[in-house]
């Protein structure tokens, strides 16, 4: 299993939750508000980033409790803590078997994907929000794209910084950050450019149709090599100077979807079926995850995803799920919406507490 134990301490609502996991199919459902998504953003919390909420951490402890939050998991016997403390609530601190570690190492151990409902709409959100939303994908390959997003994004805030203040300009200065954003730059676009080539071949492959099948492309430039985008971003100085940021790079690319038997944008296409789109690239992505990255545990979060399917496209969902030697976990309001996982799913149900179903 990819989580044997989950506990939380002070985690929004949950002031101590202790589960322990038997299953690699994990249900929770009740009604609204009851911390069904709490669990699963906590669960998000054990990848780089800053989960599936986004949220600041001082906003995520108990509020009335004056204190920080810890979230401690098992994994394959590895022990992961991270939280912060209420004397430094803005600092997220990182446990492995009690050493303490940097938060981007938390790729080394488990690779997390997840749909929320505030994705329904994700074609047709930001650009920055897909390349979250690819980077998330492409970090579950190559556990160093969180140390070369990192790099390179350090990088161009101070390259920014000086071609906002012109005092402060020093050319020699500049090409040393474009240098660092060239390295950094090119594996953080090429990671994408081959995670997007490797799914367009799954899910060409792939012979269920039960979900509409996306295609995906990035725009903007494919860098053959470190030097091409070091020669680009030299060569884009001036015009970067006047604007006081960087117009080129990998930080400007975008995801773009399309329907595949429509050839439609995914933007352009019915809510139902970028959501059925969305649920492809997340099978398409498990299976790639399990072909190329054996030994590393996947887990899988599906926010309220089964609402918005046919009682036989949930059948279909939750077998494709449990053949996938992933550990699925999924929220949902009714215990009705998860007939049929009986046989393999370890269900919890809030009703005046947390109950094993």
């Amino acid at each position: 299993m990819s989580l044997s134990r989950l506990t939380l301490t002070h985690y929004r609502n949950h002031a101590a939750l202790d589960l322990e996991l038997k299953s690699n199919f994990i249900i929770f459902s009740g009604e609204n508000g009851t911390g069904k998504t709490n669990i699963l953003e906590a669960v998000s919390m054990l990848a780089p980033g800053r989960g599936l909420r986004r949220a600041a951490l001082r906003d995520i402890a108990m509020q009335e409790e004056g204190k920080g939050f810890a979230i401690s998991a098992v994994s394959q016997e590895t022990q992961l803590g991270t939280g912060c403390d209420a004397a430094h609530p803005d600092r997220r601190i990182l446990r492995i078997n009690g050493a303490t570690k940097t938060i981007n190492q938390l790729a080394d151990y488990l690779s997390i994907s997840w749909l929320t409902p505030a994705m329904d709409r994700l074609f047709n959100d930001s650009a920055s929000a897909r390349r979250r939303f690819l980077d998330r994908l492409t970090l579950a390959l190559y556990p160093d794209h969180a140390h070369h997003a990192s790099r390179y994004e350090n990088a161009m805030r101070h390259r920014n910084r000086i071609f906002a203040d012109e005092g402060a300009y020093d050319e020699n200065w500049v090409a040393s950050l474009e240098s660092i954003m060239a390295e950094h730059g090119y594996y953080l676009s090429n990671n994408r450019w081959q995670l997007v080539a490797a799914l367009n071949a799954m899910i060409k492959a792939e012979q269920n149709d039960s979900f509409a099948k996306p295609h995906l492309k990035i725009s903007g430039e494919e860098y053959q090599d470190i030097e091409a985008l070091s020669m680009a971003l030299k060569n884009n100085r001036h015009l970067d100077r006047g604007a006081k940021r960087s117009l080129i790079g990998p930080h400007r690319e975008d995801v773009l979807v399309q329907h595949r038997a429509k050839n439609q944008p995914a933007a352009h296409c019915s809510t139902g079926e970028q959501k059925a789109m969305l649920l492809s690239l997340i099978l398409a992505h498990a299976d790639l995850v399990r072909e190329r990255r054996a030994g590393r545990p996947l887990l899988i979060l599906l926010d309220e995803v089964a609402a918005h399917l046919d009682p036989a496209r949930r059948l279909i969902l939750f077998e494709r799920l449990s053949q996938g030697h992933s550990q699925i976990w999924l929220t949902g309001t009714e215990k009705a919406l998860f007939t049929g996982t009986e046989a393999y799913a370890q269900h919890y149900h809030f009703d005046e507490g947390l109950h094993l179903y």
